[in-house]
This record gives structure tokens, sequence and C-alpha cells, in this order.
């Protein structure tokens, strides 16, 4: 890794950065950024699909499938080239179809249409507004992985076959945390002297 690590928004910041990229502020600089609720979307459907932007930026409501009873991913990743069929919960699903109605965008062409440039960009003066350091879209992606982490008992597998990692060693690194039953076992493997008078 460089001197520079993304970092994992937390909930608040999430929210934070969502929420004024929607709406649009006044920069420090006095710079003005319109509302962009284009982009806020696609960082929403980032944090909650956990795909890279690129493969987000390529999204069309045709790539979200039915299968059965729940919807899924129907994409291959750009970087690995690997195929990711992941379910899609029914509220995402349901919050994309009604962007994408909201915004007459028929179900084979791409959602979005701006560049992996403009979003860093645009996601760069909000994060450096709201003062949060080593913030890009990749934590968004991040993010998602730490919401499956937490909410499947800390199970560092399921964040695995979640980011389709190699081995979980590049997903504990990924997450920027050793697994929960190791945090546990090193807290209380702490022996310290008892200071006697």
């Amino acid at each position: 890794m460089g001197a520079y690590t993304t970092l994992a928004v937390n909930e608040e910041s999430y929210n934070r950065i969502v929420s004024l990229i929607r709406t649009g502020y006044t920069g420090k600089d006095n710079v003005i950024h319109r509302p962009a609720p284009h982009m806020a979307c696609c960082l929403v459907i980032q944090a909650n699909l956990g795909c890279r932007i690129g493969d987000i930026l390529h999204l069309s409501l045709s790539s979200l499938v039915r299968d059965g009873d729940h919807y899924r991913m129907d994409i291959i990743e750009e970087k690995t080239s690997k195929a990711r069929r992941h379910q899609v919960p029914e509220p995402v699903y349901n919050y994309i179809r009604d962007y994408c109605e909201e915004n007459r965008i028929n179900q084979e062409r791409r959602i979005f249409q701006f560049t992996e440039r403009a979003i860093q960009k645009a996601l760069k003066a909000a994060t450096e507004y709201l003062g949060l350091p080593q913030t890009s879209t990749h934590s968004f992606r991040k993010f998602a992985g730490q919401q499956i982490y937490k909410n499947s008992g800390h199970d560092i597998v399921a964040v695995k076959e979640f980011y389709q990692h190699a081995s979980v060693t590049t997903t504990q690194e990924y997450l920027a945390q050793s697994s929960e039953k190791l945090a546990q076992a090193i807290n209380k493997s702490v022996h310290l002297p008892v200071e006697t008078d």
C-alpha cells in the first residue's frame, strides 16, 4: 500500500456525504456546488452493492435480474472479469428501479451518464468541505463490506465471498482489521504486572 490509504466511511459520514451531494452546498472557497442527486444515488448504490465504482457506472436496470423470489446482479466485473451474481435486497432494487423511472431511464441504458473522474471530483470537494480525509468512492465499497462483516456476526469468510477475494488475508487487509475473534482474543490476553506497594 502507498502513503494514501482509503478509509471506509461510517454510517454518519456516509449520510452526511450523500445528503450534501444530493442537496448542493457553497464550499469554503465560495464555489457553488449544485445539487447532484444522480451522483448521490450512485454512491448509495455502491454502498449497498459493494461493487467498484466502474462497475456501478456501467449498471443498467437489466443488470439486476429476477431469480426466483429475489433479485440478483448479473454483471462481469471490469477489473477482475469475474461474474458477480450476488443477491440484491428488494429495497435496494426498488430504490434503483424508482430512480430509473423518475429519470426516464430505460432498462437497457446505463443508469449513470457521468465518468468516474467526475464523481471522484465531486466526492473530493464534498469530503474536503466536511473534513473527512482519505475518502474516495472506494470508501463506499469498503463500507458495504464492513456492513456485511458486522451483520454476518463477524464472518470474515462471508465478506471474502462478498468481495470475491482470493484469500481471507486480502479481505482482512481490505477491511483494515483482523477478525473479531482475533481482536477478542488479543483483548483477553492482556497480562500486565500487578503493582505492589
